[in-house]
């Protein structure tokens, strides 16, 4: 269950978990990836835990930017991000802050997302996150390979299949029920444009809390379909045939002292017909400025540029976005308003993402656009992906990246990117992808051998 409390509640929420009958907690940080590191701490050491007793060695990490020599990270669990984990209820994980030298850690994840929140927080607001969760599940095969979770024969367009989803109501209902026991409001779910590919919708909440739940799904899926003899992979595009996932982030900006979404428009309308306020047209302006840089934080792995292609799935149009440009419902915008309004989606993101650096950088782009007054002009309403290359030119409409190495490049050439990340995080980022890009270049595929091997 969520054990969500105030700060001020923290010394009742051991009380609460014994209760519970929790034995151990994970007092968990993230490394560059966004994956959850933690030491385990029995309950009885409670309030050592949450004063930061458990150290760490970022250099065993990476991107948690340390020599060996240095001295060691600490874990600062944030009470407020308590759970109980559904599959294993005698374990409590906590979102944690890593401190070191009696001070925040400036590379820390968490801690770059908490000083983006806090600039926007000197502006008079605050910001809101939804992360669509799209995913595949498969089961191991003969070969050592993976199959499809799903046992039916395949088809051109599984999307929004009822037979294929009530066949995976078994894990796909504890999964569901989990996050609710968690209250995190589960409103749909469906069999997506991949074989054996779901997505998953649960409510919005701010920027931190949907960062820290996006960390928690992540190992909360793979444990609910491994309990059912399967995995779930968060890989964009295993399948070069099929569509890959997204993990698009849908925003708002929020008054902090009403509460208020600022991005609905008033009563004197909205004159681009987006179903936008004007301070929310700011901030796309300034994600669009920003979007090459963006694309290389949400969308990380070499693998994530192979979903966002314009054509490539058995279903014709891969629906990814490809286009640096801005628009309403229309899919083939990069960043769009939805049919709703009041809120704007950023389609790249991708479920490989760590969705602190992510978010930190794109909201950290959208409040320049706010502090800038920046326009980014009309919306495009029409289906950008059958514009020539010719028609694009003369609209201004450029590309996205077409590969990690080039969105690299756009991120290191980015002053925004250093700006966020803080210089040793910057560093490290960088090169830990560049090394990983490199490593891509260099390995030999199945592709090439089958091309070359005897091309003469």
């Amino acid at each position: 269950m969520d054990m969500r409390v105030s700060t001020a509640d923290s010394e009742g929420l051991k009380d609460k978990l014994d209760r519970q009958g929790v034995k151990y907690l994970l007092p968990s940080y993230v490394d560059m990836h966004g994956a959850s590191k933690c030491k385990v701490v029995p309950i009885e050491h409670f309030e050592r835990m949450m004063s930061g007793s458990e150290l760490c060695t970022g250099a065993a990490l990476d991107g948690v930017p340390q020599v060996i020599s240095d001295e060691e990270v600490a874990a600062h669990p944030d009470p407020n991000s308590c759970m109980i984990q559904p599959w294993q209820p005698e374990v409590a994980w906590f979102a944690s802050d890593l401190w070191c030298e009696g001070k925040p850690f400036e590379p820390c994840s968490r801690n770059i997302f908490k000083r983006v929140l806090a600039d926007a927080a000197e502006m008079g607001y605050g910001l809101n996150l939804g992360i669509e969760a799209e995913f595949f599940v498969f089961r191991e095969g003969e070969d050592g390979g993976y199959v499809p979770v799903s046992k039916r024969e395949n088809l051109t367009k599984p999307a929004y299949d009822i037979p294929r989803v009530l066949e995976n109501l078994p894990w796909l209902g504890d999964l569901v029920d989990a996050m609710n026991s968690l209250n995190w409001d589960v409103y749909s779910f469906d069999h997506e444009d991949g074989i054996g590919q779901f997505e998953i919708d649960f409510a919005f909440a701010d920027g931190l809390t949907m960062a820290d739940r996006f960390v928690f799904f992540r190992r909360l899926a793979d444990e609910i379909a491994r309990k059912h003899g399967a995995f779930a992979t968060f890989m964009p595009k295993p399948f070069g045939d099929f569509a890959g996932s997204g993990a698009h982030f849908n925003m708002s900006l929020y008054d902090l002292d009403s509460g208020a979404n600022l991005c609905v428009p008033g009563p004197e309308g909205d004159p681009r017909n987006c179903g936008l306020a004007e301070v929310g047209y700011k901030f796309i302006a300034g994600i669009l400025r920003h979007l090459p840089a963006i694309s290389a934080v949400v969308a990380p792995t070499v693998n994530s540029y192979k979903r966002l292609i314009l054509k490539g799935s058995n279903s014709g149009f891969t629906w990814a976005p490809v286009f640096q440009c801005y628009g309403d419902n229309n899919r083939t915008n990069t960043v769009r308003v939805p049919s709703s309004g009041g809120r704007v989606e950023l389609r790249a993101a991708d479920p490989m993402c760590n969705p602190y650096l992510g978010a930190a950088l794109t909201f950290a782009a959208g409040l320049e656009g706010i502090k800038e007054d920046l326009d980014p002009g009309a919306p495009h309403v029409e289906n950008m992906y059958e514009k020539s290359n010719e028609e694009l030119e003369r609209l201004g409409v450029t590309m996205l990246p077409r590969t990690l190495g080039e969105a690299l490049d756009a991120f290191e050439a980015d002053p925004l990117g250093k700006k966020v990340f803080g210089e040793k995080m910057f560093d490290a980022w960088l090169s830990y992808k560049r090394d990983e890009w490199l490593s891509y270049l260099n390995h030999v595929s199945d592709w090439e051998k089958q091309r070359y091997l005897h091309f003469f």
